[in-house]
């Protein structure tokens, strides 16, 4: 006899409501006229992200593995890179909302690319919420995800909205099109492995659950090649989104050709949903492996670091230059995996969280630099920045400070943390070369800092658009927690110690 599922619906409540939320902005589109549709999605997509933020808050002290069949587990690490999830999304909406979602001709610079394009094509791209919203979704769903099929749906949720999304100035910016075409080819190969992976563990153990496949490992003492393979084809596959090398290949491009405060969003919520997953199958699914995947993943953050800070320095481009810093970063946030202990987990966890905020922030000051044909990403135009808006050139300037992990940042704090953690697991090298990394980046960051306050403007085409309120609320969100998480770190730090476990 077929039997009904049994579906805790309150435990499952905030990703079912963003679902909800995304149907209800696709039938918005649908049956809503072009004159009110912006608004409606707009409070839509804010409401929809603070409820399930709300329920998540109700829900925090709650546990289970049988919330959806033992497809997904709710536990107090996944908790917290859910919440991450949202926080981060809520600041991005509003950047989104008020940039490249809305090509007005009133907004745009006379004369202007964008002023052209408003005129012929109208003013709203109002598909972007929903398809941000299915987005949001699956990454919510991918860090709690407790087996290999439910893990695999949640990726490729939040993968195809996201390759839509790189390509919404596909009319501005050819870049876009380039854009969006290299994630998607790139993310199906990546697709591809991880399910080549997923069935060589699924061989070895007969289940597609995490904790199975870690019994199984187990009761086989880890010699089984099938176990070597799963875990090599399954990282490609993660390690792609994460953008670690040597599958780093499209972040530069896709950074630079998407619409700006979209590479924001993507930059801090696709390494939160992404990390989450790989945090969770390497400490419950793979630890009992340990001495078997340590050296792979060691050397491909060591690569990942050194590659991401030392290929920054060439780029001219900020948006590229970003990317790579990006890269950097996901080397650094790799050796919380090889730590493999609760201070690693809670040094990830507050890393992400501070690393999306920063991020966020700096990709909402690109989009306020124009000229005529648009934004300004050339650092050769960012000369002298400082002159025409201290506070403005200030700010990014603090930003950068942040990611090259200067004291009294939270930058500084998330990487002493998790290189303390490295540290105490025996990963001497690992430490060194991050310190290393860490330094080599500092210097293309202080380099774009000197460019903007010690020399004379050299284009007088340059100008700065005086941000609207929404992106004032989210730029200026995103820069106060970077300034509090450095100051008073404990804020965020002892939460993220309390919520570090993973149910087994």
């Amino acid at each position: 006899m077929l039997t009904a599922p049994s579906l805790i619906y309150s435990l499952l409540a905030p990703m079912l409501i963003v679902l909800a939320g995304a149907v209800i902005g696709v039938l918005v589109e649908a049956f809503v006229g072009r004159a009110h549709r912006a608004a409606i999605q707009l409070t839509l997509s804010l409401g929809v992200l603070s409820l399930a933020l709300i329920q998540l808050w109700r829900i925090r002290d709650q546990f289970s593995t049988t919330a959806a069949v033992g497809s997904v587990v709710i536990d107090k690490a996944g908790i917290f890179l859910q919440g991450t999830i949202l926080i981060l999304s809520i600041v991005a909406l509003l950047l989104v909302a008020d940039q490249d979602n809305f090509v007005s001709k009133a907004s745009a610079i006379p004369g202007s690319i964008e002023e052209a394009e408003a005129t012929k094509t109208g003013d709203q791209q109002t598909e972007i919420f929903p398809l941000f919203l299915f987005a949001v979704a699956g990454m919510m769903l991918f860090p709690v995800a407790n087996d290999l099929l439910t893990l695999f749906v949640a990726l490729e949720v939040f993968s195809l909205p996201l390759y839509l999304l790189a390509g919404l100035s596909r009319r501005r910016r050819l870049l876009s099109q380039e854009a969006a075409l290299k994630y998607f080819l790139l993310g199906a190969y990546s697709s591809a492995f991880f399910l080549f992976g997923a069935a060589f563990l699924y061989g070895l153990s007969g289940t597609l659950s995490i904790s199975g496949i870690a019994q199984a490992i187990a009761a086989n003492s880890g010699n089984d090649i099938f176990v070597l393979l799963g875990i090599v084809f399954i990282s490609v596959g993660l390690l792609f989104k994460i953008s670690a090398a040597p599958f780093h290949a499209w972040t530069p491009d896709v950074y630079q050709g998407a619409p700006t405060p979209i590479t924001g969003f993507m930059a801090a919520c696709t390494k939160v949903a992404a990390f989450g997953a790989i945090l969770r199958i390497f400490y419950v699914g793979f630890s009992g492996v340990y001495t078997e995947w340590r050296p792979i993943i060691t050397t491909i953050a060591i690569i990942t670091m050194v590659l991401g800070s030392v290929v920054a320095i060439a780029q001219r481009d900020i948006k590229r230059m970003l990317a790579y810093s990006s890269i950097a970063h996901a080397g650094f946030l790799l050796s919380g995996i090889v730590a493999l202990n609760k201070d690693g987990l809670a040094a990830s966890l507050f890393y992400l969280f501070a690393y999306g905020m920063a991020t966020i922030a700096a990709f909402g000051i690109i989009s306020l630099i124009r000229d005529s044909a648009g934004e300004v990403t050339d650092l050769n135009h960012w000369v002298g920045l400082g002159k025409r808006s201290p506070l403005i050139a200030g700010s990014f300037a603090f930003l950068l400070l942040t990611f090259a992990g200067i004291p009294l940042t939270s930058g500084f704090v998330g990487k002493f943390a998790i290189f303390s953690a490295a540290y105490q697991s025996g990963n001497i090298g690992l430490v060194v070369v991050g310190v290393l990394s860490s330094a080599i980046a500092a210097f293309f960051y202080i380099r774009v800092i000197i460019m903007m306050f010690f020399s004379d403007p050299q284009n007088d085409s340059v100008s700065i658009i005086v941000p609207t309120v929404k992106s004032r609320i989210a730029i200026s969100t995103a820069m106060v927690s970077s300034v509090a998480l450095g100051i008073a770190p404990s804020l965020l730090l002892n939460t993220a110690t309390s919520f570090a476990n993973f149910i087994k």
